[in-house]
């Protein structure tokens, strides 16, 4: 969804594309999941887990970095992707969906009641458990490439409306997502590291005001400024929005030439890669949980229930009675064409939480069952979302009125 900052007309067709490549990666995501699966499960079992856990790295002066391979696609490249989410945050509530408080309303609503009745539920489940308490906001994010790929497959039975109020639904959450790993999964702080991080932050800021265009110094810093958030205490991947959002929207002298402002551009540069390629790795090296010796027993267990009830029930439940009463109430209005059936199926495909949900999982629990458990859970209770939201759509859907 990457726009002219010139006056040329917008084209109708910039957000189908936009969708059309998220469901791309959707699928792509699926499929890298699915191979991690397999080969957890399979004689290369230990060679999978061998090689994510290899370290590599490199010394630069007095900067030393040596990481797993988990860890640098945890922490390095996942920062790509958050620098993305940042990018499209930005875009939507300054130049997009999420512009102007009528627009912002119904999936914001929603956006809440996703975040706070999984969590709930998880909370309820794990409260006579005090060490796994700390995984209580894992279920609360949705995974918007999963759950447009689920509603790419339904074409035109789900309206536009729908989709739109999904992806500004997704993004909210993602932002939501971000402040909960900012505030509650931020481990012991080294004030140098934070100091230089926050003196360079407000280089960026101040070259922004300064009208610098140039995408090349703003990278530049941010590579630093992603090594010293790594080494304050705060998790890496928030350099990544923190740079996003120093990015500059509009070029400072606007007029017919139909070049592209440097956070579209940048945006646009993006897209592909972190959903064709980073996006799929992490899943690739996330989703891997070897079934030996699993059962129903297993998933009875408090992270797995907790994670796969809060994405399967309290996703639908939040998101839907909350959008439910800002309607009814008249904070709100049902989205074009679309009935409270199909509000009903997208608030179901909301509880896919992927991609957010296992990077959650991981900055939560260090002990390896744990993150086990919290892969078994997000599995589940994203796939039984993906299968009976579908269902639902499928059966209660209809062809979008012209």
């Amino acid at each position: 969804m990457n726009r002219p900052a010139s006056s040329t007309p917008k084209s109708p067709s910039l957000f189908q594309a936009f969708l059309q490549s998220e469901a791309l990666g959707g699928y792509v995501l699926m499929l890298a999941a699915l191979v991690a699966l397999i080969v957890a499960n399979s004689p290369a079992a230990p060679y999978y887990f061998g090689a994510l856990e290899t370290k590599f790295g490199f010394q630069a002066g007095p900067v030393v970095l040596k990481e797993s391979v988990l860890h640098w696609i945890n922490d390095g490249l996942m920062a790509v992707f958050f620098l993305l989410v940042g990018l499209e945050i930005k875009r939507e509530v300054l130049d997009g969906q999420l512009r102007g408080a009528a627009r912002i309303v119904l999936p914001g609503i929603a956006a809440v009641g996703g975040m706070v009745l999984p969590a709930l539920i998880y909370v309820l489940i794990n409260a006579g458990s005090p060490e796994t308490l700390r995984g209580w906001a894992i279920p609360a994010a949705t995974d918007i490439a999963f759950a447009l790929g689920i509603l790419a497959l339904l074409g035109s039975r789900v309206p536009t409306s729908l989709k739109v109020f999904l992806t500004a639904l997704a993004i909210l959450d993602d932002l939501g997502a971000i402040v909960i790993i900012a505030l509650f999964y931020t481990s012991t702080l080294n004030t140098f590291a934070l100091g230089m991080a926050g003196a360079l932050l407000v280089v960026l800021f101040c070259m922004n005001r300064m009208g610098v265009l140039r995408l090349a110094p703003y990278l530049l810093i941010g590579a630093m400024l992603w090594y010293f958030v790594l080494k304050s205490g705060v998790h890496a991947t928030l350099a990544g929005v923190a740079l996003a959002l120093a990015i500059p929207l509009r070029p400072q002298n606007q007029g017919d030439t139909g070049e592209y402002s440097p956070l579209h551009a940048l945006e646009h540069a993006l897209h592909k890669p972190v959903a064709l390629l980073i996006v799929p790795v992490f899943g690739f090296a996330n989703a891997g949980v070897s079934f030996a010796g699993l059962g129903l027993a297993t998933l009875a267990q408090p992270v797995p229930l907790g994670v796969a009830l809060g994405l399967f029930l309290g996703k639908q439940l939040g998101v839907f009675g909350f959008a439910w009463l800002a309607i009814k109430s008249g904070l709100a209005t049902l989205p074009r064409h679309a009935t409270y059936t199909q509000l009903y199926g997208v608030a179901l495909l909301c509880g896919i939480g992927f991609t957010m949900s296992l990077f959650i999982g991981a900055l939560a629990f260090t002990d390896p069952a744990a993150v086990d458990a919290t892969k078994i859970g997000v599995l589940t209770g994203s796939l039984a979302s993906a299968i009976v939201g579908f269902v639902l759509l499928r059966a209660g859907g209809r062809a979008e009125t012209p």
